[in-house]
């Protein structure tokens, strides 16, 4: 998911986005967007987009009013993997983290990537396992390798904590 939609606009169908893309405007760079609520997915496109303040709105193409953006609100927006760019050499997208194992140095299984949290200082994995842990996401001090070809991710952290 890069975003949602989160709000009404004026009255000719414009709506207010929620962006996970950083910078907050790239989202617009994606599209077309698959949009889910309740289960159902549809694409649709864009036919403008800008920063307002300090969001994004948007007009999606064929929705002219307030009353046909309504069953929108709260649509998550998804799109295609091909459609994001490869990320540099030690960084990761946080969907390709989700559902990885994580074991530490000793080996010993601490549980999966269940999600990911952003603090402002450094982001933290969720993990799910016998008990629920909070693991910092710092590259070469916690985080020793990601290997998303195995699903692992090996972290220098106690079983302990």
């Amino acid at each position: 998911m890069i975003g949602r939609i989160s709000g009404f606009y004026g009255v000719r169908g414009w709506v207010k986005i929620f962006s996970h893309t950083r910078p907050i405007e790239n989202i617009l760079n994606y599209l077309p967007w698959q949009l889910g609520k309740n289960g159902q997915w549809q694409t649709i496109s864009i036919s403008e987009g800008r920063i307002q303040g300090k969001g994004i709105i948007a007009h999606l193409e064929s929705i002219d009013s307030r009353e046909q953006a309504a069953h929108l609100l709260g649509a998550e927006i998804a799109v295609e993997r091909q459609q994001l760019p490869q990320p540099p050499n030690d960084e990761y997208y946080w969907a390709d983290l989700i559902g990885l194992t994580v074991i530490n140095r000793e080996g010993i299984t601490l549980g999966q990537v269940d999600h990911l949290l952003e603090t402002g200082a450094n982001d933290v994995l969720v993990l799910k396992g016998e008990r629920e842990r909070l693991i910092p996401f710092l590259p070469k001090q916690v985080i020793l390798d990601v290997d998303l070809a195995q699903s692992v991710l090996q972290v220098d952290w106690g079983a302990d904590f």
